[in-house]
């Protein structure tokens, strides 16, 4: 009992500061601009979930996908930058202020690891390899150096969309539970259930990160980590 007691402890002091904890900070706005991140926020919601829908209906080897998904990232991107100030945000480490980055890292791969479990069991299950099979296809057809930049890219425009400029204009009610659903249906453009699922999960773990550390370069490295994961570890399992 002592030692799951002792494990318990030091995965809370590891997690805390990164998922719990909210360091101080006032990143507060006057409600005019607060009005316009707001509304900035909800168009580009719409134009990035439209593009989504578009750019992964595309027949796999198409060469218009690369484009397309690039489009879908300038979408966010630029949106997050027009609605107001991000912020890179910052967790206590060995009792200071640090930019997060292993944390977010390891959390990245721990994700993954989860993930790749659950596509072990998904693979026997033929109605949901499927869809898994639909978001492969892409990097089965595709390039895949052109197709790991794409990757990458989106989860960054993402991240500074979803957990930087929209976290923002929600406010300080339940901003990880309101940015997590607006993330899966946002998602639900692609027709894929297993993105959203991804969507659900995930977005409740950046979303903890954002609040925690009042900043998405914590989402960012875990998203593109995880993203990574899944691009060069889940092809092989579903051959």
């Amino acid at each position: 009992m002592s030692t799951v007691g002792g494990l318990r402890r030091r995965l809370t002091a590891a997690l805390a500061p990164a998922l719990i904890d909210k360091v101080e900070r006032d990143h507060s706005q006057p409600d005019s601009e607060f009005l316009r991140r707001r509304v900035v926020a909800a168009v580009v919601l719409v134009v990035g979930a439209v593009l989504l829908g578009i750019s992964l209906g595309i027949e796999p080897g198409d060469p218009t996908f690369y484009p397309l998904t690039l489009m879908v990232a300038a979408t966010w991107a630029v949106g997050a930058l027009v609605s107001g100030p991000l912020h890179l945000g910052r967790i206590p480490f060995r009792g200071s202020l640090r930019r997060p980055v292993l944390t977010p890292i390891v959390l990245g791969l721990l994700a993954g690891a989860v993930f790749v479990v659950g596509a072990l069991v998904v693979r026997q299950i033929p109605p949901l390899a499927g869809f898994v099979d639909d978001v492969l296809a892409h990097a089965d057809e595709g390039y895949l150096p052109l197709i790991a930049l794409v990757t990458l890219v989106n989860g960054v425009a993402e991240e500074v969309f979803f957990r930087g400029g929209l976290f923002a204009a929600i406010g300080r009610r339940h901003p990880v539970l309101i940015s997590t659903a607006v993330y899966a249906t946002a998602t639900l453009a692609t027709g894929n259930p297993m993105l959203v699922f991804a969507a659900l999960v995930l977005g409740t773990v950046f979303g903890l990160q954002r609040r925690a550390s009042g900043g998405v370069l914590a989402s960012i490295l875990t998203h593109i980590t995880w993203s990574s994961m899944m691009l060069f570890v889940l092809p092989p399992l579903f051959g």
